[in-house]
């Protein structure tokens, strides 16, 4: 079974972090929360407590096909300032799929240098960060290649979705939209 690997750093935004684990999980794929900080205990930037499954070093990330990553300040921040997490996203992007929301886009994925050649969205204010010809607008979900990205937490459920139809098909997405009355 195809696995999601959710990158976690303190600050990172509640909803577009958990309603993809909620989703992926709801649709039978495995899913991991893997914090990138010391420990496994990780804080959102709405000063939310998750403990996260793994810690970044624990995980043998040859077992996923996706890594994911929320946005939120700093978690956002946290996660492109990783040189770990960068590696991994640059692994991720040329092997596998890699999704990122709200600022993690910008401030991950373009940091990471792989949004070449593809369309994105991200939070606006971070849009004029993104590489030249690659912004695709706000309020949006847009999968490009093997990249998928969203514009902020209101796109969560379409983004969590969005990763669930590319990893378990359409049926998962009915099966999860039934369960939750979408």
């Amino acid at each position: 079974m195809p696995g999601v690997a959710v990158l976690v750093a303190d600050g990172f935004e509640t909803i577009e972090c958990l309603t993809a684990v909620d989703v992926l999980r709801r649709g039978g794929v495995k899913c991991a929360t893997v914090s990138v900080m010391a420990t496994r205990e990780t804080v959102s930037s709405q000063q939310v407590p998750v403990t996260c499954d793994y810690l970044f070093d624990e995980v043998d990330f040859d077992d996923f096909d996706y890594i994911m990553l929320p946005g939120g300040l700093p978690g956002a921040t946290n996660l492109g300032g990783d040189e770990r997490v960068l590696n991994l996203v640059r692994r991720f992007a040329a092997e596998k799929h890699v999704a990122a929301i709200c600022a993690a886009p910008a401030v991950v994925l373009a940091k990471a240098g792989v949004l070449e050649g593809h369309q994105a969205t991200c939070f606006p204010s971070f849009a004029d960060t993104l590489p030249k010809g690659v912004y695709a607008g706000p309020k949006t979900v847009v999968v490009s290649g093997n990249i998928i990205t969203a514009s902020a937490m209101g796109q969560a459920l379409p983004f969590a979705l969005a990763i669930l139809k590319d990893i378990a098909g359409d049926q998962a997405v009915e099966k999860v939209r039934e369960s939750i009355q979408l």
